[in-house]
């Protein structure tokens, strides 16, 4: 597959023909993005038709859209039958891919489709990166209304852990900001709190933004919802947030999926707000996008507001997210859990906190 290969190594692929050839392949691979190879108008027609099913590393095998045309979502499944999900978002000023690093998650957090599904396997590099070029080549042939026709932002926000998939993540993020020509600071990397990845991962040249998911602001409660905080827990996940801030002079973004009952008490607004404060990072909060394998629920709109008062009376810097593409299954997995007819998961909720309302 193409996006297999190394940019510079695409020559290799291309055998006998003259190495220009292989530059511009490279050009409509990462940079003006077509939907099949008919468009690549400067290759031989003899040479496309050899290209044609090398192309992408997957195959369409759903696509959604909602919230009138501006969130669509593609569910791709892999020669060996793996599926990746990508969500794409448009607004005014910017249009937003999220893109999956991994097929399935071992991360296991209680509220996430994903992680119900256990890990199947790695994705490659290409398979990250073509998540991009494919999106580009769709706006171009099918634009979003009222939003820039190419994606503009990326965000590891989709299936998987990204700092599991350390290399192949490093080698895409090379592809995006190197090749594609990609803003590195329009590009972030989201993690679940893996340390020695988001350590390594502020050693690298580009200026790449990290967002955090914490979901509860004390080690107990987010032991029962984001399993990896026994290994990593808070304080050092906080560390190693310092130490990334401190290496590349980008604020860190905190996430917070806002649950019922959950993680959504003033108490833990409070102490999310001590983190955030002491960071100086950014809070974004986003209710919570049910999925059908998880009895977590999104928050009431009264219980959403009390939280996000009582951040920004602490100090905190908070910014309240909008849902997207809830009638699309927009959330992680949630695609692939209609598609293969996943049963609904039964039993208690991870865990519950007093009602804040008799805080």
């Amino acid at each position: 597959m193409l996006y297999d290969t190394r940019p510079e190594e695409l020559g290799d692929v291309l055998g006998e023909h003259p190495r220009y050839r292989a530059d511009q392949l490279c050009r409509w691979l990462y940079q003006d993005f077509v939907l099949s190879t008919e468009g690549m108008t400067n290759l031989p027609i003899g040479l496309r038709d050899e290209l044609a099913d090398k192309l992408w590393p997957f195959e369409v095998e759903i696509t959604q859209t909602g919230d009138a045309g501006r969130t669509r979502k593609w569910l791709f499944r892999t020669p060996d039958h793996a599926s990746i999900e990508s969500v794409l978002m448009g607004y005014d000023d910017r249009t937003t891919l999220c893109i999956s690093s991994q097929a399935g998650c071992a991360m296991g957090c209680t509220f996430c489709a994903t992680g119900q599904f256990g890990f199947e396997r790695h994705l490659s590099a290409g398979e990250i990166v073509a998540q991009v070029a494919y999106a580009n080549a769709h706006v171009r042939a099918n634009p979003l209304p009222g939003s820039p026709q190419r994606v503009t932002n990326v965000v590891f926000m989709g299936m998987g852990e990204p700092l599991a998939n350390y290399p192949r993540v490093v080698e895409s993020l090379h592809r995006m900001v190197d090749v594609m020509d990609m803003a590195a600071r329009s590009v972030t990397v989201s993690t679940v709190g893996a340390v020695p990845g988001m350590r390594r991962l502020a050693q690298t040249p580009w200026q790449v933004g990290l967002a955090v998911s914490l979901h509860a602001a004390d080690d107990e409660l987010r032991s029962t919802l984001v399993p990896l905080n026994n290994r990593y827990p808070l304080a050092d996940v906080v560390d190693a947030c310092r130490e990334y801030f401190d290496r590349k002079g980008r604020r860190v973004t905190i996430e917070w999926a806002l649950m019922s009952g959950t993680n959504d008490s003033v108490e833990q607004a409070q102490k999310l707000a001590a983190i955030a404060t002491d960071l100086g990072a950014h809070v974004n909060v986003i209710n919570l996008n049910p999925t059908p394998l998880s009895h977590e629920q999104p928050a009431d709109r009264p219980t959403l507001m009390r939280f996000m008062e009582a951040l920004r009376a602490e100090g905190a810097n908070a910014t309240l997210r909008a849902t997207r593409g809830q009638d699309i299954d927009g959330a992680c997995g949630q695609l692939r859990t209609r598609a293969e007819e996943v049963p609904i998961r039964v039993g208690p909720p991870a865990r519950t906190l007093a009602d804040p309302k008799t805080e």
